[in-house]
Formats: C-alpha cells, sequence, structure tokens
C-alpha cells in the first residue's frame, strides 16, 4: 500500500510573496515520516504563484530530530534503494524548485533533519541548534541526499568525522564549518530567516533561478565548460525585462548603492 502524504505534519502559508513551510510534528520533534516526506515534496513542488521565496522551518523546540523511529524497520536491498530515491525526489523539490529555500534551525538538527536543513539555499541557526549525524553509530548509511550535499558545504573529513565518531557540532562549530551562513540569538532563527527570504524576493527571478539552477553546476563542470554555460546563464538573464529594467534604473541614477549595511 502507498503511504499517501501527509498534509497535517506541515502548513504552507504566505507572509507577503515569501512562502513559510513548517513541520507541524513538535511531539515528535519534527521527526520525518514518510508521509511528511511526500507533503514536503508535494508543498515545494506546488508553492503557491506569487512566492518568490520560501522559508523552512518547525514548530516546537527542534526544526527537524531526523528519521522518525516508527518508520525503521527491515527493508531489502530494493525496498532500500526505493525508500532513499523518495527521500531524494522530496529534498530535489527544495534545491532545484522554483524559489530559494531559506532555512530557519534550532534545537536538533539531526541525521535526516541535517539533510533535509542541506537541501536548502540559506541556513540560519539560532544559539539552540546543534548538528550530528548519529547514523554511524545506528549501523546505517544517510539516504537522504546527505553524502552528496553535506560534503559540499564542510568537506569529506568533516562529515566522516560526525559520522565515525558521533560528534556533535553546536551552532559556534556548524558556523564555523560552513553548515550554517547566519547565526542569531536564541528564538530569532526565524525573523532572521523571513528579513533574509523578503530580501531575495526582491531580486529578479530570472537571476534567482539561475543562482540556484546554474551556480551550483557549474561549480561542478570543467572550466572550460562551466564558463561556456556562465556565458549562456548571463546572456539569458540579462535579457529578461525585468533585468532590462533594472539595468536602466542604475545607469540614470535609480538604482540604491551598495552600501555595508544591507
Amino acid at each position: 500500500m502507498t503511504t499517501p502524504p501527509d498534509f497535517d505534519a506541515l502548513t504552507c502559508t504566505l507572509e507577503g510573496d515569501v512562502a513559510v513551510v513548517r513541520l507541524q510534528r513538535a511531539a515528535k520533534r519534527n521527526a520525518l515520516s514518510d508521509g511528511l516526506i511526500l507533503a514536503l515534496r508535494h508543498t515545494f513542488e506546488h508553492l503557491p504563484a506569487q512566492a518568490r521565496a520560501a522559508v523552512l522551518c518547525g514548530e516546537g523546540e527542534h526544526f527537524c530530530a531526523g528519521l522518525d523511529l516508527a518508520e525503521l524497520r527491515e527493508r531489502d536491498a530494493v525496498e532500500g534503494l526505493h525508500h532513499s530515491r523518495m527521500w531524494h525526489q522530496a529534498f530535489e523539490a527544495i534545491e532545484h524548485g522554483r524559489v530559494p529555500v531559506v532555512a530557519a534551525l534550532h534545537g536538533a538538527v539531526v541525521g535526516g533533519g541535517l539533510e533535509l536543513a542541506s537541501a536548502c539555499h540559506l541556513r540560519v541557526a539560532d544559539d539552540t541548534a546543534y548538528f550530528a549525524l548519529p547514523e554511524g553509530s545506528r549501523g546505517i548509511f544517510v539516504g537522504g541526499s546527505g553524502a552528496v550535499r553535506i560534503p559540499r558545504l564542510i568537506g569529506v573529513a568533516r562529515m566522516l568525522d560526525m559520522m565515525l565518531t558521533g560528534r556533535v557540532l553546536d551552532v559556534q562549530e556548524a558556523e564555523r564549518a560552513g553548515l550554517v551562513q547566519y547565526r542569531t540569538a536564541a528564538g530569532q532563527a526565524l525573523p532572521r530567516a523571513l528579513e533574509l527570504a523578503q530580501r531575495i524576493a526582491r531580486n529578479a527571478p530570472m537571476t534567482n533561478y539561475a543562482l540556484m539552477h546554474a551556480l551550483p553546476r557549474i561549480a561542478e563542470q570543467a572550466a572550460d565548460h562551466g564558463l561556456f554555460t556562465e556565458a549562456l546563464m548571463a546572456a539569458i538573464a540579462q535579457s529578461a525585462p525585468e533585468a532590462k529594467t533594472r539595468l536602466r534604473d542604475f545607469l540614470e541614477g535609480r538604482a540604491a548603492k551598495v552600501r555595508k549595511d544591507g
């Protein structure tokens, strides 16, 4: 029997042109069930049309404590493969969806929760956040894209350390390692993430799309291929009507100047 999406496990609301997607399993520390994974995929594939950025956060004391232990069971190799690929498809809908996503992190960001956070484009963590990959001590391996996304953020050596030793990073260590880009006081991750998302939403949509979809691919291409892809993307982005308007405003002195505070 196919598991249906559990839409009771999350909410999606609009704050201006920012979609706020909130995990709603606080009693389970927002642990990821199959139903929630499917609901995440559906939600990010069908964000409101007016959304130009999104924030992903968790209700209660934790962002996400990883896989729901009720979902742990023996699977044969084929079942395990399809289960992992289900997570991949959901997180792909976040990373390579329509709009940039900012994660607001607090409390546990553990196992699958860290894999989920790594699929977002920016990560804001408050001082209560802590980060771990306990799969190594449980005799399993990451299966929600962590083996690809997390080393891109922190390198293979740091991920090996976390999985081999069970090391738990506090927010200061996570920021230093590159897991998070912004650190806030306790309780302030969501307001800061919303502020960043609102700023992102003011960008030209084609530029945001290029940054989400082209930049990661260019970074993995051979240099000559990457330079050619960059040239193509630059030509496409600057041909968009909104880009032409913004360039005209800049040339005619109507655009805001770059300042250190913003």
